[in-house]
Parts: C-alpha cells; structure tokens; sequence
C-alpha cells in the first residue's frame, strides 16, 4: 500500500490512492527472478501475456490482441517512449540493458491515453533505471548457458565531483538457435553488442539533471515465410540475416519552484536501423514539457505539452515495401490531471484528458475519470471510466505485401495482396474498471482487478476487385485485400494476485488472469476470419506462482511456476514453464548464481505469428550459470 509509483498520473504517490491496476516489479524481484531479459521479467504480471515466438523475437500484451506488435501496449523507458510508430509495437530484441542497473517496472494494466497519449490503450509498461549515484563502482558480469551461449556486463560508476555521478556500461550476449517444429534448426540465433552512459547532477538544490544515451550494434538470424512468386504453390520459408544498429540520447531536468510546484522537462533522440524484409531507418525527435502544481492542502494539478517528430526511410524488399517509403509525421500533444480529495481524504478522485493530434486521422481526446476510496490505511477500493486510442501503423497506412496465392483449374495463377489505405480512423476503447487491494494480515495482501472494455473501429482485411496483369510474368489474376476499420470487441476478465510471506524465510507470490473477447463485423465487412478468431491470439485463463526461500543468510532457492491455457488460432496448445534456481552471496562482493528455465518438458511451443512475418520455434530447456563481482 505504501509502495511510490508514478506512472498512474506522473507524480509520485502510494499504490493506495492510485485508481488503477498497477504491478511493480521491485528490483528485488528483478535480482531474483533469474529473468536475462525484460520480456521474462514480465511473466511474473497477472494480465501480463508474455510469448517467446524464436529466439529473437517475442509477442507481448495486455488484456488481450496479442501480437508480435502487440500495438495497444505502450512502453516506455524513464519516460521516453519506444513503440515504434512504423510497426506499432516494441523491438523486444533491441531493449536490452543490464537487469542490475533497474530500479523497477511499473506495469499499468488498463488505459493510460489520458497521460500518456495514443496507444497506451490496453497498458503501460514504464521501465524506470537506477540513478548513477545508486551504481558506484565497478561491476563484472559474466555468465553462459546451452542457450545463452555467452553474455557479459562490464559496468564503471563513479563521481565526477559532488553532485555530479556517472556510470557506463559495455554489455555483449550471444543466443544460440531454438529448434524448428520440423526438428531442424530454427535459423533464429542472434548477437548484440551495446555500450551505454548515464550522468546525473544537481547544479543547484531546486536542479536535477540527468543525460543518457546508448549505441547498439548486432546480427540475427530471421526465419520467415515469404512468397517467392505469382507462380509459386505456396510460401516458402525464408532465412535471412538482419543487421541491428541504432541508439538515443536523452536529457530530463527536474525544477523544483517551490513546495508547491515543480517542472520537468525532457528532450530525446532515437534512431535505429534493421535491414529486415522492410530494410528501415528510423530516427524519433521527442519534446516532453511538464507541470506538476499542488492547489490548497491536498489538491493536485499536473499538466504537460508535447512534440514528436518522426523521419522514417523503408526501402523494402521484393516481399513487402511501403508506399511511400518515406514518411515524415508529427504529433503534438496536451494533457491536463486534476486530483482532488473528498469525503475527509476517504475519497480521492481525479479527472483529466489528454489532447493529440496526428497528420493521418487529426485530433483525438482521451478522458478519464477515477475514484479511489481508502476507507482505512489497509484497503483500496477503486473505479475508472477511461477512453484511449490506437493510431494506425505505418504498416497500416502504407503496406504491400503478397499475402498468397493459388492456380486456377485453367492453369491462371491467381495473387493475393494486401494494400494499406491511409484514409484508416483511430481504434477507439472505452474501458470500466474497477478493483480492490488489501492487506489481510500483517503478511497477507491480496490485489484484485475486474474491467469490461468496448473497442470499435477495429482493423479487418477487406477483399477488393479482382483484375489482371502481366508483369511480372507471367500473367496472373491479383485479388487485392485492404484495411479497413469495420471490426468490434468486447472484452472483459479479472485479474488477482496476493502476496504472502508464510515464514521469515518463505514467500509465495501467486497469480491469476482470465479473459473473455468477443468480436464481431460490421455488416458491410467481408472478413470473416477477423470475427471467428474471436481474440483467441491470448489464452481465457493463465496463473503464475513464485516461491522465494531464504536457505541461509548467504543462500536464497528461487522457484517460479507459469501455466498457460491453449490458444486457440492460431493452434497452440497449453503449456506449463517452471523456472527455478539458487542465488548464493558467496562473499560480500561476489554473487553466484544457477538457474534452469523452461525445465517440465524438453521443449514446447508458446506463439505462431499469424501473419507469418516470424517463423515460430520450439522454446527448449535451458540453463545457465552467473558471476557478478562489484569492486
């Protein structure tokens, strides 16, 4: 009840007066999770749909419409936002820093539109670093496994003068190949180098400054199914290579007027590189004003502009292109929050909406409404009304790409496409939610959360007039399919979780999710495969369990159980992962760690990308061993 977030409204306050679904991960769970990256890290979230599709690419969403671009998820790191407006979703691959040097992750199932703007429509997933100052020294991290073949950290913090800290880290990983559903390799391994910077100071008792920023280069392995030609009888699998680069830099500077009122001002720049079927360069300006003012005793104002521009370059491949490959969009944006109590402080409501507009679909609003009532200072009782957005993606906007094909009895072969259509509207989500949080006992707390959401303007694959061309050879028929916004669903499910400390030595962490989306057409729609899968890409009910045991003052056992039911299109049936190993504090300066994951079955299969942009793999059984020295 009294852990600080600050993703629910931008300002720092306890988990009891928020009016939302939120989840942190505390650094503790993250040194103890043996998790190597962020989507692992994640499984641990009730609500939280987290699938490995290979080894270099995962699928992973909120409360439904998972995806390998799950575009209703909105992620950020300290603030500055990484959902990729070219594919609308997250690179997986490429968010990667040591686990160490985070502070946490707050995860905010349900809309976060009225702050965080446009596709912040089912979550928020903010992850947030550790100050320099809490990174003095060095750090020496090596480790390696029959999958993660090598990975390394070398990390130096230190101190400029006072008030001045700084830290850089190098940080190399090697994954090797999963297996394919055939028994052959997946094609799927991947390396990645990275070299990163943080520096914070404090000019002046009302100043805080903070720059950072990252460089990144890489290679991995892309198994995918093409179409090799009109003439062809089917796809193909395709393994190719894709050359990863790119990085940021970021400056944030925190003014503090008074006790009353403080700002925030944050600048960023990021760039990146794949040569993928899409072969993109992509570089993102993003301005970020805000306000945060406290009216009389306990009222709360916070407000913010922002400004966003992107330059993006797709050249394409003979598989799939944009037209235009070019795009420059900007987006500017305002959001205001008003939080009030009533009722001698029982209650705390707040309203506020956020203002976009974008060159593709104009101006967007996005409200909310909020009520926590904290009857005593052991429970939360909590309700929401919330509208959020999603903006189509580029590839929404401007695709083509051969979805497939087949001959005529005559012999004619016959083309299947699919054409973006740049007239798409916003998807738009009205969401309930409400939910309750308690401390039972002294060392039993329990957080549960019901929501109902009402999506429209969904997209479907709308078939057009077919017609006939002859180049490239030879003559075939192409049936053209475009997008178009004539899909609705309603989605509704709990989700709860509890947190018990059995002994002094013994906590278990148990959680579970369920969900319900039911979908259907326009009358005016022709896509019927949108309808008959029914959300099925995310399964009705997952449960997680985490059991932490401190052996000995040196020597915790770390066990964690994830079950999720079948999914039912595509195809993929129910699996169970056990991850589970030994944390030993070998001396005050020296960790060791050993950990298997993915250990009931030899291997199994977790996500099949429908629109066959990745193929899926077998996720193996795995372990691993860690040192990590600080000098």
């Amino acid at each position: 009840m009294k852990v600080e977030v600050s993703s629910v409204s931008k300002r720092e306050q306890p988990l009891s007066e928020t009016a939302a679904a939120v989840f942190v991960i505390s650094k503790e769970d993250i040194r103890r999770s043996g998790a190597t990256n962020i989507p692992d890290l994640l499984r641990m979230v009730p609500g939280v749909y987290v699938a490995q599709i290979n080894s270099n690419t995962w699928a992973i969403t909120i409360r439904g419409f998972n995806g390998r671009f799950s575009n209703e998820v909105l992620v950020l790191v300290d603030g500055r936002t990484v959902y990729t407006p070219t594919f609308g979703g997250v690179f997986w691959d490429v968010l990667d820093f040591p686990l160490s040097d985070l502070e946490r992750i707050e995860i905010i199932r349900g809309p976060g539109g009225s702050i965080w703007g446009a596709n912040a429509v089912n979550g928020v997933i903010n992850i947030l670093t550790k100050k320099a100052e809490d990174t003095q020294g060095n750090l020496l991290i090596a480790g390696g496994g029959n999958l993660e073949q090598g990975f390394g950290t070398l990390e130096h913090g230190g101190e400029v003068r006072e008030n001045i800290d700084y830290r850089a880290f190098i940080r190399y990983q090697n994954e090797s190949s999963f297996n394919g559903q055939n028994g052959q390799t997946g094609a799927d391994s991947w390396h990645e180098l990275r070299g990163a910077f943080r520096v914070d100071t404090q000019p002046s008792s009302e100043d805080e400054v903070s720059i950072q920023g990252d460089l990144y280069t890489g290679r991995e392995h892309l198994p995918a199914y093409v179409l090799a030609s009109p003439t062809s009888s089917g796809s193909v699998p395709l393994d190719a290579e894709s050359n990863l680069s790119g990085g940021f830099l970021q400056s944030t500077w925190n003014h503090t007027f008074s006790a009353r009122s403080a700002t925030t001002v944050l600048a960023s720049y990021q760039r990146y590189t794949r040569s993928d079927i899409l072969n993109e360069t992509s570089g993102t300006l993003d301005l970020d004003f805000q306000n945060n003012l406290s009216v009389g005793e306990k009222q709360h104002v916070v407000w913010g502009l922002n400004y966003r521009y992107t330059s993006a370059d797709a050249i394409g491949s003979e598989f799939a292109y944009l037209n235009p490959a070019k795009r420059q969009t900007s987006l500017f944006s305002g959001f205001f929050q008003y939080q009030v109590p009533l009722a001698a402080d029982r209650f705390n409501l707040t309203i506020g909406t956020k203002l976009e507009h974008n060159p593709h679909t104009g101006f967007g609003i996005m409200p909310t409404i909020r009520l926590a009532w904290v009857p005593n200072d052991k429970s939360t009782y909590w309700a929401a009304v919330s509208r959020a957005l999603r903006t189509p993606a580029d590839t929404d906007l401007y695709i083509q790409f051969p979805l497939a094909q087949f001959t005529q009895p005559n012999g004619t072969p016959v083309l299947l496409t699919l054409t973006g259509n740049p007239k798409l509207k916003d998807e738009a989500l009205i969401a309930y939610e409400a939910g309750y949080r308690t401390l039972i006992y002294k060392n039993l707390s329990v957080d549960l959360a019901l929501y109902y959401n009402d999506y429209s303007n969904q997209i479907t694959i709308e078939p057009g007039t077919p017609f006939f061309e002859d180049s490239p050879p030879p003559p075939h028929i192409v049936v053209p399919s475009t997008n178009q916004n004539l899909l609705h669903s309603h989605a509704y499910g709990l989700e709860i979780y509890a947190n018990w400390k059995l002994t002094n030595r013994w906590t278990m962490s148990p959680g579970y999710a369920f969900e319900r989306i039911r979908q259907h057409l326009d009358p005016t729609s022709n896509d019927f495969t949108a309808a008959n899968a029914n959300g099925e890409g995310t399964p009705v009910n997952s449960a997680d369990i985490r059991n932490h045991i401190v052996l000995t003052h040196r020597l915790n056992w770390d066990t964690s159980i994830y079950f999720t039911e079948a999914l039912q299109s595509p195809r993929v049936p129910s699996h169970t992962r056990l991850d589970t190993g030994l944390n030993w504090q070998w001396k005050e300066n020296l960790r060791l760690s050993v950990f298997g994951q993915n250990l009931i079955r030899e291997s199994h299969l977790e996500f099949v990308d429908s629109t066959g942009s990745t193929r899926s793999t077998l996720i193996p059984r795995s372990a691993y061993a860690k040192i990590a020295w600080s000098f």
